[in-house]
């Protein structure tokens, strides 16, 4: 069984759309729903005073969806891990048209997973 998981900054984007909590449930939601994926809760924000920036994590049945946004760097930082495969979403589209970002770089790593056989341990370690 393969997962894959998405590791995305984007640069260059509008700071106040980076303080806008409205903006990202969007994104989340619109991931959510166009990956067909399973929130096991509500996502949790939290926006820090000062800057602005948000902190977002939804639990998923295939992992996590998370992020993270630097207003005063104008930078957004994405991160969602999916135990099984998923077709690749247009991330760098969406963020230019959501965020205003000048680039967006996404790295992907494919996780693979292997039956574990089951062994019985002996000796006298006690573990």
């Amino acid at each position: 069984m393969n997962g894959v998981e998405w590791i995305v900054e984007a640069h260059g984007c509008d700071a106040e759309s980076l303080r806008s909590l409205d903006l990202l449930r969007v994104l989340f939601d619109t991931v959510v729903s166009e990956l067909r994926l399973r929130p096991l809760a509500e996502t949790l924000w939290h926006q820090f005073p000062g800057s602005g920036g948000i902190t977002g994590l939804c639990l998923l049945s295939e992992s996590h969806l998370a992020c993270h946004t630097f207003p005063e760097f104008g930078s957004l930082c994405l991160n969602l891990f999916c135990c099984r495969p998923r077709q690749p979403w247009n991330f760098e589209k969406n963020l230019v048209v959501m965020f205003s970002a000048d680039s967006v770089q996404v790295r992907t790593l494919t996780r693979n997973y292997t039956a574990v056989r089951s062994t019985t341990l002996t000796g006298s370690s006690g573990r």
